[in-house]
C-alpha cells in the first residue's frame, strides 16, 4: 500500500496567483487598509502565515483571532475570485490522478498549506476535487508545515507514504513524518533550487500516468483485479 500526500498551490494546480485580489479585499475588510500585495511572496507558506504577513503590512497587531477571521473571510469569498485569472491544472497531475482512481494499492490525499475551506474552492474549480474524497490535512491555524504533515501522517494508516509538492517546504515537511518526497519544478523553485534540499528525487515536473507509476513504484491494477 502506498499513500501520497498531495500539495495544491504549485504542484496540482495555479490560479496564477487569483487568491491575491481575495486577500487584498479581506485586508481591507478586517482592517479597513488598502495593502498592494502582489508581490508578497506566498510558496510554501500556511494561509496562516500568509494573513499573518498581510495583517503586518497593513499594520495589524495580528492576533490569533483577527488572522483567523481573516482566513474565514478569505475561504468564504475565494471562490469569486478564481475565475478571475487564467489558471491552470499542472501537466499530467489530472491523467496520475484519473489513472490512480479506484486503485487499491494507493490512496491519495491532500497535504496542503492552504486551509480547508481555501483548499476545496481551488479543487472545485479546477474540477480536482472528486480525486480526494479520502480529505487530508489543512492549515487550521499557527503551526508549521512539518505540524500539518504530522496531522496528516495517521491518515496513510500504515502505507508508505510519499509527499509531492513544489517548494523546499514541502520536502522538509515530508522528511519530517519519514516520507519519500517528490518535489517538482512546477512552481516558485527552479530544479536546481529543489534538489540543493535533498529531495528523494526531484523532477522539471510530473511524469505521465505510466512514469508516475514507475517512480514510486505502483503495478498496474487491471480492471479484472479492481
Amino acid at each position: 500500500m502506498i499513500a501520497l500526500f498531495w500539495d495544491i498551490d504549485g504542484t496540482l494546480l495555479t490560479t496564477a496567483r487569483a487568491g491575491i485580489a481575495s486577500l487584498e479585499d479581506t485586508l481591507d475588510r478586517i482592517s479597513g487598509a488598502h495593502v498592494d500585495l502582489e508581490g508578497m511572496a506566498t510558496a510554501g507558506l500556511t494561509d496562516y502565515a500568509i494573513a499573518e504577513e498581510a495583517l503586518r503590512r497593513a499594520g495589524d497587531a495580528a492576533e490569533e483571532a483577527t488572522v483567523l477571521e481573516f482566513l474565514r473571510v478569505h475561504g468564504e469569498q475565494l471562490p469569486r475570485y478564481l475565475g478571475r485569472r487564467e489558471g491552470h491544472v499542472m501537466p499530467n497531475a489530472r491523467e496520475i490522478l484519473e489513472d490512480l482512481r479506484g486503485d487499491e494499492g494507493v490512496r491519495s490525499f491532500l497535504l496542503t498549506g492552504n486551509t480547508e475551506a481555501g483548499a476545496r474552492a481551488k479543487l472545485s474549480h479546477y474540477g480536482l476535487l472528486e480525486y480526494f474524497d479520502g480529505g487530508g490535512s489543512f492549515c487550521v491555524g499557527p503551526g508549521s508545515r512539518d505540524d500539518i504533515a504530522r496531522s496528516a501522517l495517521p491518515l496513510a494508516n500504515g502505507a508508505e507514504p510519499y509527499v509531492i509538492g513544489d517548494t523546499p517546504a514541502d520536502v522538509a515537511c515530508g522528511k519530517a513524518i519519514g516520507a519519500r518526497t517528490v518535489a517538482v519544478a512546477t512552481g516558485s523553485y527552479d530544479l536546481g533550487s529543489l534538489r540543493a534540499v535533498a529531495p528523494w528525487t526531484a523532477l522539471e515536473q510530473l511524469p505521465d500516468p505510466g512514469g508516475f507509476r514507475d517512480l514510486v513504484g505502483i503495478t498496474a491494477d487491471l480492471p479484472s483485479q479492481r
